[in-house]
């Protein structure tokens, strides 16, 4: 089976299907920070302590990554895709009866564990089902459950915990998830590489086995000297710091300085995020598949001046001393910010060889994590709890600017090594 042998009908229901367990990943993932305040007031919580609740999933997920990259590469991506639904979406709804700190803490780095499994084989999956020119659109369309889960994260959050309590709010966003793992486990695909993958020399038994392993174990390998791989990891990585302390803290950035609700706050975050997301998200895609017909580094070059334009506004968003324009100016950050969604993650696909992408995907969400968003909440946290909040999160606009420093870096190498890739 080739992807081209799979109707465009197939193909997109592929896409949505995955689009919506990705949706419910990012709902799962936020639901924590919405309820933060009120975690902090039940459990009596300092900030650092709240912080390290975000922390636990990301250490959890960024440690399994590897481990399920590696199977991803060599197992049934679907198998894996459902069963790390599966846990996580049972490790969110038992998170609604931990009776204090420290199984909320298990639990959530059980959350971790179970994304980890879905989100280093999803998007080398959702690739392979359509043409190398369209990746940059079809990514895009994957990645706005980012915006999209994480909204409905903080709406449902908010709107749950603020009526129900946050236990509620964990059982109700964690149960639907357990509907999707069957159709995902039968999810009929195409090989790996798509119709790259398909197109090169057939050989069958043993040989093909063999001449895979030495693949794989030539790719491996080879992704710490490649230099586009290395320099786009360390964008994402000071991307990920910076997104992954601002969208932990901001409800309660919005509670504190701005003596918002819980339900309040979340749901004016939850739709400035939605609409800034889907909008720059989207627009990503598309600009970055024009840009880059007319150069090779048009990925890139969108991505990094998105980070740098991005900055300013969000240094505005902490700064406003009314909610309106700390609103707008949200809005205005998160759309640039959301630029590079898709341009940066079709980078990894076209610099890396499609026997090894699994793995590939699994190393980067190591390194993005363990250098960004599995240490900035706790870090954030802790000035909180020095300095003040609004204090303690005005280091993330400076982040941002070295992520857009790392996306021109990269483009210095990755016409050259994506040449290497497609010989």
């Amino acid at each position: 089976m080739t992807a081209g042998t799979i109707s465009l009908s197939y193909r997109r229901y592929a896409l949505g299907l995955l689009l919506a367990v990705n949706m419910l990943n990012y709902i799962d993932r936020q639901v924590l920070f919405a309820v933060f305040p009120l975690i902090k007031i039940d459990l009596q919580l300092t900030d650092a302590a709240l912080g390290l609740l975000g922390s636990a999933f990301m250490f959890s997920y960024m440690l399994f990554a590897p481990l399920f990259g590696w199977l991803g590469d060599r197992w049934s991506r679907t198998m894996l895709a459902s069963g790390g639904l599966v846990v996580w979406s049972l490790a969110t709804a038992l998170a609604a009866f931990a009776p204090g700190y420290r199984t909320l803490l298990a639990a959530r780095a059980t959350v971790g564990i179970g994304e980890a499994s879905f989100g280093t084989v999803s998007p080398g999956l959702v690739s392979d089902f359509f043409p190398k020119e369209r990746r940059g659109k079809i990514l895009s369309w994957f990645y706005v459950a980012i915006p999209v889960g994480s909204a409905l994260g903080y709406l449902l959050g908010g709107l749950l915990g603020h009526n129900y309590g946050w236990h509620a709010a964990f059982m109700m966003v964690g149960v639907p998830g357990l509907l999707l793992a069957v159709p995902i486990a039968l999810l009929r695909t195409p090989p790996r590489g798509g119709d790259d993958g398909a197109s090169s020399s057939p050989v069958i038994g043993n040989q093909r086995k063999e001449e895979a392993g030495k693949a794989a174990t030539t790719g491996y390998a080879a992704l710490f000297k490649n230099r586009s791989y290395v320099c786009n990891t360390l964008a994402m990585a000071a991307m990920t710091f910076a997104v992954g302390g601002l969208s932990q803290w901001l409800p309660s950035f919005l509670n504190r300085v701005h003596s918002l609700d819980v339900a309040r706050g979340n749901m004016l975050f939850g739709a400035t995020t939605v609409l800034a997301g889907i909008l720059g998200t989207l627009t990503g895609g598309w600009l970055g598949d024009r840009w880059q017909k007319k150069n090779g580094k048009g990925y890139l070059l969108l991505s990094g001046w998105g980070f740098l334009i991005g900055t300013p506004f969000a240094v505005w968003a902490l700064l406003a001393p009314e909610i309106v324009g700390c609103m707008s100016a949200i809005f205005i950050a998160e759309f640039f910010l959301f630029l590079n969604t898709g341009p940066l993650n079709t980078v990894i696909l076209n610099v890396t060889n499609p026997a090894v992408r699994a793995m590939a995907f699994a190393v980067n969400i190591f390194f993005i994590h363990a250098l960004g968003d599995a240490f900035s909440p706790a870090i954030i946290g802790w000035l909180s709890d020095q300095w003040g909040l609004r204090s303690a999160l005005l280091i993330t606009p400076g982040v941002m600017v070295l992520a857009g420093l790392f996306c021109f870096v990269c483009g210095r190498f990755v016409v050259q090594d994506m040449a290497r890739v497609a010989a």
